[in-house]
């Protein structure tokens, strides 16, 4: 089959998403044809994306979280008006993922939560059947469990879900565990997606935390904390654009951009990670045996639910601040998770190839056993 993928492109976890698909895609004889990618002021899609998605990629205008630059976390008031005023330039983006996709004359769109993918099957009624992909679509689970007191978010979380997704074929709900299959509609639980070049790290511990953030302003509260412990060291990534490549504050706090390789390269060497609670990075660190210390941004429900998810399937510990005290106490309690947390993404080939299969308009590969593709070679695109 023809696919294209349309991606949001807000922090890493929907862009590594696409990449890890479109790994097992390609060796089940699909081909990705293109990656639609919303980008917004002072956000520039990641160079690693460009790099390994191995498609053309088009980029659009899309909406995203505005964050209060004191660190305070999200500013929905703004964040409203803002989108608001941007309405007429996110209609011309709708037109211009339309053209594109009629160009590439794809069997299949796969949607990875960007906003665009239900709005273009009302607007245009493409006949073009669409899969989507997120771990928000989780929430719409009967057994997932919410924060207390959150109704109104819960509502409003799950309303924006399911605009990402109107008209859809089916949703793939991302998990960090195996939750039982109910009478949820169109959704369907699977499990996470993670790059190739994840799965070939070797783990070690080294003296030093990860740290993750998807918002530079979230950094102050790291300055802050590392000033009084300016022994422990700490390797931070953020994606502050009017900053250089490396930030050294002192010989034990370092603030790099965006990097992939360098990311993971510390991901599989440090003795934890700290993150803003986006599920990507957290699945990553379950993977290797890292734990973990979820710190969701301020005023971001979603966070909140990835954190409260995360502790729940044994990732490590949630805070509300970056208090890395609370973590280092933590660490001597942790139970590793990531031999059961392998065995539940190793399912995870065959579930994505015959889920995406049985819904695209071209030909289909007759999936079979990893091992089995990796005896014959790759086959042939459809």
């Amino acid at each position: 089959m023809r696919i294209v993928f349309l991606v949001q492109g807000e922090g890493k976890g929907h862009l590594t998403q696409a990449i890890s698909l479109g790994q097992i895609l390609t060796e089940a004889g699909h081909e990705v044809v293109g990656a639609l990618v919303g980008q917004s002021e002072g956000r520039t899609v990641p160079a690693f994306f460009k790099k390994e998605i191995g498609a053309p990629v088009f980029l659009h205008d899309a909406p995203n979280i505005i964050y209060n630059s004191d660190g305070g976390g999200l500013n929905l008031s703004r964040t409203l008006r803002t989108h608001l005023a941007a309405l007429p330039r996110y209609l011309s983006s709708l037109r211009k993922i339309h053209q594109t996709i009629q160009s590439l004359e794809p069997d299949l769109l796969i949607n990875f939560y960007e906003i665009y993918g239900g709005l273009y099957n009302l607007r245009y009624g493409t006949k073009i059947p669409m899969v989507c992909i997120a771990h928000q679509y989780l929430l719409q689970h009967p057994l997932f469990t919410f924060p207390p007191n959150s109704k109104v978010d819960r509502w409003l979380i799950n309303f924006n879900t399911e605009a990402t997704s109107w008209l859809c074929k089916k949703k793939l709900s991302l998990s960090f565990r195996s939750f039982p299959q109910a009478n949820v509609g169109k959704n369907m639980v699977v499990p996470p997606l993670l790059r190739k070049a994840v799965r070939e790290l070797k783990p070690k511990d080294e003296d030093f935390f990860l740290v993750y953030m998807t918002h530079h302003s979230l950094s102050k509260q790291i300055i802050s904390w590392h000033a009084r412990h300016t022994e422990v060291k700490l390797q931070c990534f953020w994606d502050n654009a009017a900053a250089p490549e490396l930030v050294q504050h002192n010989p034990n706090l370092i603030f790099r951009q965006i990097d992939a390789t360098k990311y993971l390269q510390l991901l599989a060497t440090c003795k934890g990670l700290v993150t803003t609670a986006g599920f990507e990075s957290v699945c990553e660190a379950m993977y290797l045996g890292k734990p973990v210390m979820m710190v969701p941004v301020p005023q971001h429900f979603e966070q909140e639910c990835n954190a409260l998810d995360g502790v729940n399937s044994g990732a490590g510990v949630a805070a509300t601040t970056f208090d890395l005290s609370l973590f280092m106490a933590y660490l001597p309690k942790h139970k590793d998770q990531s031999a059961q947390f392998r065995n539940w993404y190793m399912k995870g080939d065959n579930i994505f190839i015959n889920a995406i299969e049985a819904y695209g308009n071209g030909t289909v590969s007759k999936i079979m056993p990893s091992q089995t593709i990796q005896a014959i070679g790759t086959l042939s695109p459809a």
